[in-house]
């Protein structure tokens, strides 16, 4: 037994070693002006790289959902309900969406009155735009994203939920996505942020119900307490293969990618712990544990993340919780006990 401990963190180790070459998930060279780059500058560096992206219309994001938003089963991956079934095509964003289940629409989920609405390159953008269902949408409004008790409202099975926020640092209403979407939002927030950074200080001067999420500069840029909480969540749910095909699927309509998608934990080198290192593009290696350090013990591995050659995620331990793959290709959390 001692003998197969030791072999398992050799091969950790090996593993954990191993890099991307020319950047991760077939991105090739995409990254490399934000090489050497860090903290504010590498979101600087980041927002120049994805900022340029061919512009969507709003009537094309039906179709573009087609290929960015489809569950296992050919139906809408709808994330703010759990109970929809939705079929492309034929129910849309019509009528008025009086029961759960009933039509889908498009949501901006970062909202778009907190750029001034209908106002390009953002209003189409992909990469913050999903398929959700219009009852549950129009219930999140264009409240921040938070967390709450849900006493103003609760969709089915309580999935998602509305209310007075109990993240501390905001007592507004908020919404609250179900967790196994809140590392999603947040790795889009994280996007948002830094794609349109330059616009941040005008959106949060402009529009009075920015200023809960951004902070009216383009550094950090988002609000002391919506980034604890979003660091805590993209942590909390690490990157799926689901954002990793989502991710891949924009890049081939509009032609830009989500950073923090193809790099797990590049948060930690803008904002976090990790803002002092050098970022490197083809050379990345994500922010684990040292598998030496933490051990093997009690038959449960520390928090440990590890990606292969082409950036997919090919193994993940976490203390006491095991990683079960589902049909749908989304990976859910089993806790032990």
């Amino acid at each position: 037994m001692k003998n197969r401990k030791l072999l398992t963190t050799a091969w950790l180790l090996a593993t954990a070693a191993t890099v991307w070459a020319q950047g991760p998930n077939n991105s090739g060279t995409y990254y490399q002006a934000a090489e050497g780059k860090k903290g504010a500058a590498l979101k600087t560096a980041m927002s120049s790289i994805v900022y340029n992206r061919t512009e969507r219309s709003y009537a094309q994001l039906w179709t573009d959902f087609q290929q960015t938003d489809v569950r296992a089963d050919g139906k809408v991956w709808d994330m703010y309900s759990g109970i929809s079934n939705f079929t492309f095509g034929t129910d849309q964003d019509k009528g008025s969406g009086n029961k759960e289940g009933q039509f889908y629409n498009r949501e901006h989920s970062f909202p778009n009155s907190w750029f001034g609405k209908n106002v390009p390159p953002m209003y189409t953008d992909l990469h913050h735009m999903y398929p959700t269902d219009k009852l549950v949408n129009n219930k999140r409004s264009n409240y921040p994203f938070g967390e709450t008790n849900g006493e103003n409202y609760k969709s089915a099975n309580a999935f998602s939920k509305l209310g007075k926020c109990t993240v501390s640092g905001y007592t507004g209403t908020v919404f609250e996505p179900n967790d196994e979407y809140k590392g999603d939002f947040a790795r889009t927030y994280f996007y948002m942020v830094t794609c349109y950074e330059e616009k941040l200080p005008d959106w949060y001067t402009s529009n009075a119900d920015a200023k809960p999420t951004l902070d009216g500069k383009t550094y950090p840029g988002l609000s002391d307490w919506q980034l604890k909480m979003l660091m805590r969540w993209a942590k909390d749910d690490p990157v799926s293969q689901k954002e990793i095909d989502r991710n891949n699927a924009v890049y081939s309509i509009q032609k830009n990618r989500n950073p923090f998608i193809d790099y797990p934990g590049l948060e930690d080198y803008i904002w976090g712990d990790k803002q002092n290192k050098a970022f490197s593009y083809d050379n990345y290696v994500t922010s684990i544990q040292n598998v030496l350090a933490s051990g093997v013990k009690d038959g449960k591995r520390s928090d440990t993340r590890i990606y292969g050659t082409n950036g997919q995620l090919r193994r993940n331990y976490q203390r006491g919780v095991n990683i079960v793959k589902q049909k749908n290709k989304r990976t859910r959390k089993v806790v032990k006990k």
